[in-house]
């Protein structure tokens, strides 16, 4: 599967297939999932783990090539020490257990967020599991950790204008996109959250312009491939406009492929 680059929303309007080729998660609710079973908030961020792995076999079983998840915020540093070392340590026990399973399965493993605020340790083993996975093209799991998108939009300019000083004079929507850490594939096509909350809390606020907004009540550690389906059936009942009128978007429907135009009827009969 070819990997797609970032193209921008606002500046072209983007092909629609049947199936979002990039999803976009935020996994809210493992400690609700754990209160209400009267367990540790960690005991749901462990749970959860089994969501991502049935989230990815869904998205490969449907042809996703890009999926997005937010594991951790550059705000969720303002949660209680122990729950926070609790999901470094998971994340390390993770990515240890399963980069294996993801080089096996043809998935390119990447981070993107701030990592200078984690133990060098975790900085390396997951540059190791970048290098080890990047020339596959089967999906591409990309992991949010201490990402925020203001911070993303902010490196982005820092990164252009550390490359080219000239541009503070003026620069266009592809010179600032091209810094941002999505750069390496499309804009989300639908943005999922679970646990009942319909806000976007900092996650890609730049590539989320126009992405198709799914909000579900289901907590993450019981989210699985079922409800990936009820969320892909609603992605597809939407009518994408990107500014378009509905009218606009039922004439372009209609209008003859481009490549037929133009071209001699008895061409077809080679077809």
């Amino acid at each position: 599967m070819a990997r797609k680059p970032f193209t921008s929303s606002t500046r072209e309007i983007p092909e629609v297939s049947g199936v979002p080729q990039h999803i976009a998660i935020i996994m809210d609710g493992n400690g609700r999932w754990a209160r209400k079973r009267f367990m540790p908030r960690v005991a749901g961020h462990g749970k959860g783990v089994e969501s991502v792995r049935a989230v990815i076999r869904g998205c490969m079983a449907k042809g996703v090539s890009h999926l997005t998840l937010f594991a951790f915020s550059s705000e969720n540093w303002r949660r209680p020490a122990d729950e926070v070392s609790f999901l470094m340590q998971l994340f390390m026990r993770s990515l240890q257990k399963e980069v294996d399973r993801l080089h096996e399965n043809g998935i390119r493993f990447r981070v993107i967020g701030d990592l200078s605020r984690f133990e060098p340790s975790l900085v390396d083993m997951i540059r190791r599991a970048e290098a080890l996975t990047a020339r596959n093209d089967r999906l591409t799991l990309t992991i949010a950790a201490n990402y925020g998108g203001r911070w993303d939009i902010l490196q982005a300019v820092e990164r252009m204008l550390a490359k080219d000083p000239e541009r503070r004079t003026g620069f266009s929507e592809e010179d600032l996109s091209a810094e941002l850490s999505l750069n390496y594939g499309p804009e989300p096509d639908l943005f999922i959250r679970t646990g009942g909350e319909q806000r976007i809390s900092n996650f890609l606020l730049w590539q989320l312009a126009y992405s198709e907004l799914y909000f579900t009540d289901t907590l993450w550690p019981d989210f699985d491939e079922k409800a990936l389906d009820l969320a892909i059936a609603s992605y597809q009942s939407r009518e994408r406009r990107f500014g378009r009128t509905s009218e606009q978007l039922c004439a372009a429907e209609k209008a003859p492929n481009q490549d037929e135009v133009g071209r001699n009827p008895a061409d077809h009969a080679q077809d």
